[in-house]
């Protein structure tokens, strides 16, 4: 059964970046633009893993990981917190949140895939 990531950024470049990078894999990538959004798609679907970025409209990262963290059927999900600012204090702030790993923004491919690949079990897909 394949993996379910939900990808929740406002920037569809970056959504586009992470359908790409894990396309090879035994994977479904549910998409989110802001964290009310990825509440409402996380609560319907079940994710195994959330991609989350801090920095969004109508309801950031920080925010949306606070609610989850707070739902009795949501707060096991793993999330990975993706950012563009590495400083000291806002890695430390998204730790103690209870995330599994970040990602600085920009990313290569090969890095997001490590990344998930530490939380859940990827699958290359069978060669048609």
């Amino acid at each position: 059964m394949a993996i379910r990531i939900l990808s929740v950024d406002d920037s569809r470049t970056i959504r586009l970046i992470v359908t790409r990078s894990l396309k090879p894999f035994d994977c479904q990538v549910i998409e989110a633009s802001n964290g009310e959004e990825g509440l409402a798609a996380a609560a319907s679907e079940k994710p195994d893993l959330i991609l989350l970025d801090i920095s969004m409209p109508v309801m950031d990262g920080v925010t949306m990981l606070t609610r989850l963290k707070e739902d009795e059927a949501l707060k096991m999900i793993p999330v990975i917190m993706l950012t563009a600012e590495a400083g000291r204090d806002n890695v430390l702030q998204i730790a103690k949140l209870g995330v599994r790993d970040y990602l600085v923004k920009p990313f290569k491919d090969q890095q997001l895939i490590e990344k998930v690949g530490r939380v859940v079990t990827l699958t290359k897909k069978p060669n048609p």
